[in-house]
């Protein structure tokens, strides 16, 4: 991704983008707050840019109207249609700036107005074309920096941006966080604040384990991970934005001012508590489907084939395991989230029905799954780590269906009722909820 611009905003104690979620701006009360807030913000000296999700439950909705049309919309015309949300939260909440600073009296009749609404494609930011899962390319950031030395406060609709061809694209669920992220990088900002309905990043689900605690510091790497686990805090592509330009991260709760959690590079994490720790958090994804592709021919593009075709529909393959057997066929198990299920059903069903090779394939679809995971760069260096998950999964007589690890994780497909019992073993097991 390029990003136009350097920090050349002077005359502020600092620059800070926030992004406001759903449930943040999910009522004409709590929009008004965010308007309070983020006045409250600029009047300590600090320059303010909004980004902003659709109301909690609009997005929801949209799809909902979407998929009675077509069970797999993903197009044109459905990113434009669950763009329109943010379309919505960035008009209320710039109204309620500017009616906040009229009562305050910063806003005199014939002024300019304090804040200003931006839809993606107004401030130029530029996606690929892979609709509902777009990628941002570009952000042209002349616009905002006008705004931002007049001492008006942005409000940026996250979540989407325009393609090459000017159709309206959207980034993926939990995109409004990579907007947030690659706007503050793109300015050069500060600090890049998430406010969500939680105080801050939980060594595991708080609805799923009641002993979760607060993490105070957590590293790029770590906060990856458990975003890709099923950690909802934060879309993945946020974080790797954020540590690719060493963009500091706060999150932490718009009902109130505690401080939250700070996602930060391993050399400021040295000399925290979570530092010591072998697990930093225990995440857990209920949306798992395994597939297995049964019958295949042996042949070295095989899987290539297989692989190639889900990615070229944008979907995102997990957990993936081979075995040949004494035969000399070979089978392949992989998983894919919820929402990509029928997407991938449908590509394995044309490749089964297009490719004479594949004609003898099996599919076999297991659905209710849920992925546990257990995450800490601690863990690289202390063998014994994945045995003990294992033990403790073992013990609470929860059956492990595949494996997969990397230096810095452990993950477990296990059957989606186990869910609540294999994360509070795990956790308890870890001794996280001792973390203070």
């Amino acid at each position: 991704m390029t990003l136009n611009g350097s920090r050349g905003i002077l005359g502020a104690m600092a620059l800070i983008v926030q992004k406001f979620g759903g449930t943040s701006v999910g009522t004409i009360e709590r929009i008004q707050h965010v308007a309070r807030w983020a006045l409250d913000c600029q009047a300590k000296g600090d320059d303010i840019v909004l980004v902003v999700s659709a109301m909690s439950g609009e997005t929801n909705r949209l799809v909902e109207l979407a998929t009675k049309i077509n069970p797999i919309p993903y197009s044109r015309e459905y990113d434009m249609l669950i763009a329109s949300g943010e379309q919505v939260a960035v008009g209320l909440v710039s109204l309620a700036i500017n009616t906040e600073a009229e009562k305050r009296g910063l806003l005199k009749p014939g002024e300019a107005p304090k804040a200003h609404p931006f839809l993606g494609y107004q401030i130029g930011i530029l996606t690929d074309s892979v609709f509902s899962k777009a990628r941002i390319q570009a952000i042209d950031t002349t616009r905002l920096r006008q705004q931002i030395s007049r001492k008006v406060i942005p409000v940026i609709a996250g979540f989407q941006g325009v393609d090459p061809e000017n159709n309206i694209t959207t980034l993926g669920r939990g995109g409004s966080d990579t907007s947030a992220v690659a706007i503050a990088a793109a300015l050069q900002a500060d600090d890049c604040e998430i406010y969500t309905d939680v105080d801050g990043v939980y060594t595991t689900d708080p609805r799923l384990c009641s002993s979760a605690r607060k993490i105070n510091r957590i590293s790029y790497e770590e906060m990856m991970e458990l975003a890709s686990l099923g950690a909802k805090v934060l879309q993945i592509r946020s974080v790797e934005l954020a540590a690719k330009y060493r963009l500091p991260l706060h999150v932490r709760s718009s009902f109130n001012s505690m401080e939250g959690t700070r996602v930060v590079s391993l050399e400021n994490k040295v000399g925290s508590k979570m530092e010591q720790v072998l697990v930093a958090g225990v995440a857990a994804d209920p949306g798992q489907v395994k597939f297995t592709l049964q019958n295949l021919p042996e042949g070295a593009g095989v899987a290539a084939k297989i692989f190639s075709s889900l990615s070229a529909s944008a979907i995102v393959v997990d957990v993936i395991v081979q075995d040949m057997s004494s035969t000399g066929r070979l089978t392949i198990s992989f998983t894919v989230g919820k929402s990509d299920f029928l997407n991938a059903k449908r590509v394995l069903e044309k490749l089964k029905a297009t490719d004479p090779e594949f004609d003898g394939m099996k599919i076999i679809e297991e659905e209710n799954l849920a992925k546990v995971s257990i995450v800490g760069v601690g863990m690289q260096h202390h063998p014994g780590v994945a045995s003990q998950m294992f033990t403790l999964l073992a013990d609470a007589r929860i059956m492990i269906k595949l494996i997969t690890t990397s230096e810095i994780k452990v993950s477990c497909l296990i059957d989606g009722e186990m869910i609540r019992q294999a994360v509070e073993c795990l956790h308890h097991g870890f001794q996280l909820d001792e973390l203070n």
